[in-house]
């Protein structure tokens, strides 16, 4: 970030830069921004501000303090099939909570979620059911001591399975959390491209422990009406998730995947002499930042 002034008079001495935003800042930019974190399938993330990159793309994996997320698993269907090169449209149907369509839904397939004929097997492509599951976390990055939000989307491959050692898929990670006694908001979490997956499919480790300042931001964060509005799919933020096969990455940890909650997995297939490791090399909080470039 640059250092230079904005102020045309600069040699004024003031505490105002200390200053928490005041209501008149925070009334004009209610409802403009919306940031989220995107996977793309060259295996980068890249920060979305209002819709536009900023900064650079960060590859492989990146730290985040998982902030908020829905008590359940949401789904969502789309009717036509996935178009790598079309533009992103809201769901023909979804469910935040997994139970009911919402409210919002221009097309709902069933009063509810477990009866849905979408919810069988066999009515989507290749056997699976045509509904997905999904799931929006809100997150802020590590390193940011602006303590900014973000949403992360967590589609169905990325969610189920088993883990090795402390590298999950999502669901099996944050119990694996909790049977040791700590709290997704209270770790700092990386995220990675699975490299052993034949699509595009994150793996979460746990890095470390929170500080104190970082506590005070999550508590903060947790405090704001958009941390909550980002964990669940809207009309305004509907999306396609569903994505081909990412590029190479260079970490790696053998899981076994199911797109299916509490679902019986077959063992992993064995793909060459790599090595499977769940060590992540830690980085520093001011590397954490620089790595997404200047804004």
């Amino acid at each position: 970030m640059s250092d230079v002034t904005i102020f045309k008079n600069g040699s004024a001495v003031s505490t105002a830069g200390n200053r928490a935003p005041s209501a008149l800042a925070k009334s004009l930019s209610s409802g403009v921004t919306y940031r989220r974190i995107q996977t793309n399938t060259n295996g980068t993330f890249k920060r979305i501000i209002n819709g536009e990159q900023m900064g650079n793309a960060v590859r492989g994996e990146i730290n985040v303090i998982i902030v908020d997320a829905l008590s359940k698993v949401s789904r969502v269907f789309y009717k036509a099939a996935y178009d790598v090169n079309a533009e992103a449209t809201r769901p023909d149907c979804w469910s935040n909570l997994g139970d009911t369509p919402e409210a919002a839904a221009g097309n709902k397939q069933h009063s509810n979620c477990a009866d849905c004929p979408k919810n069988v097997k066999g009515s989507g492509t290749n056997g699976s059911k045509a509904c997905r599951y999904q799931r929006r976390v809100a997150v802020m990055l590590e390193g940011d001591e602006k303590g900014e939000v973000y949403q992360f989307n967590i589609p169905a491959k990325s969610l189920f399975g088993k883990g090795t050692g402390n590298v999950h898929p999502f669901e099996s990670y944050v119990k694996f959390l909790l049977s040791n006694g700590k709290s997704p908001d209270g770790v700092v979490t990386n995220i990675s491209y699975d490299l052993n997956a034949d699509s595009m499919e994150l793996l979460f480790t746990p890095l470390r422990e929170i500080d104190d300042d970082e506590y005070e931001l999550v508590v903060s964060a947790q405090g704001k009406p958009e941390t909550k509005m980002y964990t669940a799919i809207t009309v305004s933020q509907a999306s396609r998730a569903d994505a081909p096969a990412p590029a190479e990455k260079k970490v790696e940890a053998k899981v076994v995947r199911s797109d299916e909650p509490d679902e019986e997995v077959k063992e992993p297939i064995k793909r060459g002499p790599k090595k499977a490791t769940a060590e992540v090399k830690k980085s520093t909080l001011a590397d954490a930042v620089d790595a997404w470039g200047e804004d």
